[in-house]
C-alpha cells in the first residue's frame, strides 16, 4: 500500500464541532481551544460563521471570538504562521468577513459551500446551484481583493440526504468550476457520512486523475456510521495528504435548538441519531497515521491532552478512542 509520507492537518472544531451543539459554548472556551490547538501545532482552524447569528446563535460572538484571538498574547508568536477561516455561505456573512478584515480582525479564508443536489443546495443557502456560482462569480473577486482566501466546498458528493444518490463526477466538474471563479483550494464533504471506503477511494483517485496535484484539496469526512478512519485510510490509498476534523468527532448539522430555545438552524435533521453524527475525531485520526509513520507536525501528546478537556468543556464523552485509551506503548509497536 502506498501513503503519502506527511499530511497537512486542520482542525475545524471551534465552527464545525460546535454548531451542533445544542447549548451555547462560552466564548471564552473557544478562545482557549483555538489558542491550544495553534500550540498543538495546527496551522489551519476553522473557528466561526459569519452566517445570521438568529439562526446560528451558537456563533453569535463571531466578531468578538476573532478580536480576542487576535489580541492574544498566549500564541502572538503563532499568528503569523496560522490561517483562519469563518464560513460565509452568503453573500452578507462575506461582506462582514470583508469588513471586519478590512478593520484588522477578520479571517484569512472564507468558505462558501455548493451541493452537487439541488435540493440540499437549497436548503443549506436558499439559491439553487447555477444562482450560488453566479453570486459566487462577484464574491470570491471581492474576498480575494480583501486579502482573504477562499475555500470552495463540494458536498452531496457521495449522495444526498434529501434526494439521494448522486453522481461523484458531477463533483469533479464543480471542482473546476470553483477554481475558475477563483478559489485558491477545495473542500470535498462527506457532510452526513454516506460514503464508503471504497467509493472514497473511487472519487478521490477521479479527482487525482483531473488535478494530479492534492495539496490544494482537502479530505472531510463524517463517521455517522463509523466508517469515517476506514474513509481516511481510503483516501490515503489515493494520495491525498490534506485532511481536516474536529475534536472527539463532534460535529453536524448547525443546532435547531440552543440553550433551551427552539431555533432555525438547518430545520430538521437529516440522521437519526443527532449526538452521534460528527467528523472523524482529530485525536484518533493523528495517533492512527503518526503509528502509520505518516508525519503530522502535531504534538500528538497534546492534541489528546486537549481532546479530554473538550469533553469537559461539552459536558459528556465524545468519540474519541484515544483521548481514553492514550497512543501505542513502543513496546507493543517496536517503533522508535
Amino acid at each position: 500500500m502506498n501513503y503519502p509520507k506527511k499530511v497537512t492537518f486542520g482542525d475545524i472544531t471551534v465552527r464545525d464541532g460546535f454548531q451542533h451543539e445544542e447549548k451555547f459554548i462560552p466564548t471564552e472556551a473557544k478562545l482557549w481551544l483555538t489558542e491550544e490547538l495553534m500550540l498543538c501545532g495546527f496551522k489551519h482552524i476553522e473557528i466561526t460563521n459569519f452566517g445570521n447569528p438568529k439562526g446560528m446563535p451558537q456563533f453569535r460572538d463571531a466578531d468578538e471570538l476573532f478580536k480576542l484571538v487576535r489580541k492574544s498574547k498566549r500564541i502572538a508568536h503563532l499568528l503569523p504562521e496560522v490561517k483562519f477561516t469563518a464560513v460565509t455561505i452568503r453573500e452578507k456573512a462575506v461582506e462582514r468577513a470583508i469588513q471586519a478584515r478590512k478593520e484588522g480582525y477578520g479571517p484569512d479564508r472564507i468558505l462558501l459551500m455548493v451541493s452537487t443536489s439541488e435540493s440540499h443546495q437549497m436548503k443549506n443557502s436558499g439559491l439553487s446551484i447555477d444562482e450560488y456560482f453566479k453570486m459566487a462569480e462577484k464574491y470570491v473577486p471581492m474576498a480575494r481583493d480583501a486579502g482573504m482566501k477562499v475555500n470552495g466546498t463540494v458536498s452531496t458528493i457521495w449522495g444526498c440526504p434529501i434526494e439521494g444518490p448522486t453522481e461523484m463526477s458531477k463533483a469533479v466538474d464543480f471542482t473546476k468550476r470553483w477554481f475558475d471563479v477563483g478559489a485558491t483550494d477545495i473542500e470535498h464533504a462527506d457532510h452526513d457520512g454516506s460514503a464508503s471506503p471504497d467509493r472514497i477511494y473511487r472519487y478521490f483517485s477521479m479527482l487525482m486523475d483531473a488535478f494530479q496535484d492534492p495539496t490544494k484539496h482537502i479530505v472531510h469526512l463524517h463517521t455517522t456510521r463509523g466508517w469515517g478512519l476506514a474513509n481516511v485510510l481510503a483516501a490515503l490509498q489515493a494520495g491525498m495528504t490534506n485532511y481536516e476534523s474536529t475534536m472527539g468527532g463532534t460535529g453536524g448539522q448547525p443546532a435547531n435548538f440552543v440553550d433551551g430555545v427552539p431555533v432555525s438552524g438547518t430545520g430538521e435533521y437529516y440522521y437519526n441519531e443527532s449526538l452521534n453524527v460528527g467528523l472523524v475525531p482529530t485525536e484518533d485520526m493523528v495517533v492512527m497515521m503518526d503509528e502509520m509513520g505518516i508525519e503530522t507536525n502535531l504534538d500528538i501528546d497534546r492534541v489528546l491532552k486537549t481532546g479530554k478537556m473538550v469533553e469537559r468543556i461539552i459536558g459528556r464523552k465524545l468519540r474519541s478512542e484515544s483521548i481514553h485509551q492514550g497512543r501505542i506503548p513502543k513496546s507493543l509497536s517496536g517503533r522508535k
